[in-house]
């Protein structure tokens, strides 16, 4: 059974930090790339982040710089180190492989709002 259990969302003031965590179970972790996605108000979920079993990483243009994807395979645990947040990165987010299929589940994510 495939789970995504994220947590470390919360309320910040824009320029903040948040540290989100994912831990995952029910597959072999340290053999999948994984990714980071969100979900913004009223939009549809998008990959914003990308990680390699060897640990490359991929970022979307609008975090680049700010936002740092990481893994430790021995916990099966991904994180998100979000530094320097805007509103615009307001949404629920979300781990799981970077490809995603059919049969892969969705987590219940953490909210992550930026507002002063």
């Amino acid at each position: 059974q495939v789970q995504f259990v994220e947590s470390g969302g919360g309320f910040v003031q824009p320029g903040g930090s948040l540290r989100l965590s994912c831990v995952a179970s029910g597959f072999r972790f340290n053999t999948y790339e994984m990714g980071w996605y969100r979900q913004p108000p009223g939009k549809e979920r998008e990959m914003i982040a990308t990680i390699t079993w060897r640990g490359s990483t991929n970022y979307k243009d609008s975090i680049k710089g700010r936002f740092t994807i990481s893994r430790n395979n021995d916990e099966k645990t991904m994180y998100l180190q979000m530094d320097n947040l805007k509103p615009e990165d307001t949404a629920v987010y979300y781990c799981n492989k970077r490809v995603v299929s059919r049969v892969d589940p969705w987590g219940q994510g953490t909210q992550v709002t930026v507002s002063s």
